[in-house]
């Protein structure tokens, strides 16, 4: 992996622990959220429009897909106001993985689990069980978590069939743009439209843009196991700006997610 493929990867693990953090520490997490779907659709449509390759087929993806982020989000707002980022952020994003790979095989999408995906399988099914080793609230943030990750693996399917028929850019513009409408209708409040929110959504469009550039350097698995340390790098910004109280276990546990997910990016 080139320095550049590592700088890039690096950045996109940076940029996506920061979004969660900025969007777990906002006074309201419920408009925060609604904000940042608006701002990220805003800043998709000129390239969207210009780029405009959507074939029809794409449609029933990006209707399946448009409902799922809208699920997702609304975990994440919810799962944010009330629990724990450094519990909540690595379960989702080791657990999501693991889940692909077991449907994958499961359905005849995806190729045998090897020993390198099982070990990945067990390594995140223990830093699962440390993170959320620590009472009854980290139970309650553990059941989000793995919500959470239902919806990103159910996402991630879909998506992996519906930009086979569209540009990414305007595939995600469109899955996007019902949530701007309907989330603030579901949660009954407005969206933040302020400056956090627009550098929120800036951040979370940026990570997405740095993994693809980081692909066009080097090959997926080792990008995906460098972005995956975002679980560690949340963790630390949780404790560091959001006055979580991150045991050693945590961190051994978040440590053990990426590694998991590490071995799975290679199998």
């Amino acid at each position: 992996m080139s320095g550049g493929a590592l700088a890039l990867a690096l950045g996109a693990a940076v940029l996506h622990a920061t979004w969660n953090v900025l969007l777990a520490g906002a006074r309201n997490t419920a408009a925060a959220t609604g904000g940042l779907i608006v701002w990220g659709v805003a800043l998709l449509a000129i390239p969207a429009v210009l780029v405009a390759d959507v074939s029809t087929s794409a449609i029933p993806f990006i209707l399946a897909s448009a409902a799922l982020e809208l699920g997702y989000f609304l975990l994440l707002a919810r799962a944010y106001d009330t629990g724990e980022l450094s519990v909540v952020y690595p379960v989702a994003r080791g657990v999501a993985p693991a889940l692909v790979l077991v449907v994958g095989v499961m359905t005849g999408l995806g190729e045998r689990v090897g020993v390198l995906g099982a070990v990945g399988v067990l390594c995140i099914v223990g830093g699962v069980l440390l993170v959320g080793a620590q009472g009854r609230t980290a139970s309650r943030d553990l059941g989000f978590g793995l919500a959470i990750a239902a919806a990103i693996a159910a996402y991630t399917l879909v998506d992996s069939e519906g930009v086979q028929r569209a540009a990414p850019v305007t595939y995600l513009a469109l899955v996007l743009a019902p949530s701007a409408v309907l989330y603030p209708a579901v949660v009954r409040t407005g969206p933040d439209l302020g400056a956090r929110s627009a550098f929120t959504a800036a951040a979370t469009l940026g990570a997405y843009l740095l993994v693809l550039f980081a692909l066009e350097l080097a090959p997926p698995a080792p990008v995906a196991a460098v972005r995956e340390s975002s679980v560690v790098i949340a963790t630390l910004l949780a404790a560091a700006f959001l006055g979580e109280r991150v045991s050693a276990v945590r961190v051994a546990g978040s440590v053990l997610v990426v590694a998991g997910v590490a071995a799975i990016a290679y199998t």
